[in-house]
């Protein structure tokens, strides 16, 4: 696996991984508070053996509270870095929420939304860009529910699929997880 990079603008400490150079590009934010990467074997998945270039986005550590704009502006500032400019942002639970604030702020640059567990949130789809739902069955942290509440908001350009499991679905089930992902960003 590729190692933990750290981007450092104006004294924040941004952790991000990236992997991979294929021509499907693929944002995802991690999920806030957790300890292990859960999104470290999916993306390694998609970067290695489906040909995507994978950005993985951590959250700034440090004392003090972050603001979620703030966290917006991280994977802002991580993505220009890196040099993406047209891609698919998604992220698991909280790392979704921001990904849809940052599709909705920059939908020009956002090909697509992919959220693994949706957080219940004021926060609109962006117009004309599909979005995949991907949702643990048994998750109590981001139900289902919010996904088909999501969906219906956007019922055309919107899909929901699902894994068996907890909240924690993309580290206990991680390459049926990227296999969905392969599978459904392959079409675009």
């Amino acid at each position: 696996m590729t190692d933990t990079q750290i981007f450092e603008p104006d004294g924040r400490a941004i952790p991000f991984v990236d992997e991979g150079d294929g021509p499907v590009k693929l944002v995802l934010i991690q999920e806030h508070g957790l300890a292990a990467d859960v999104l470290g074997v999916v993306g390694h998945y998609l970067a290695e053996e489906a040909g995507f270039h994978v950005l993985r986005v951590g959250h700034r550590g440090g004392a003090g509270d972050v603001s979620f704009d703030e966290r917006v502006e991280d994977a802002v500032a991580v993505i220009d870095h890196v040099g993406i400019e047209n891609t698919w942002i998604g992220g698991h639970g909280f790392g979704g929420t921001v990904a849809r604030a940052l599709a909705a702020a920059h939908a020009d640059r956002v090909n697509g939304l992919l959220l693994l567990g949706v957080e219940e949130a004021d926060i609109p789809v962006a117009p004309a860009i599909p979005v995949l739902i991907v949702q643990g069955t048994d998750d109590a942290v981001t139900p289902p529910a919010n996904g088909e509440r999501l969906r219906a908001t956007a019922p055309e350009r919107a899909s929901i699929k699902s894994v068996a499991g907890d909240h924690l679905f993309p580290m206990t089930d991680p390459i049926e997880t990227a296999v969905i992902i392969e599978e459904y960003l392959d079409w675009d």
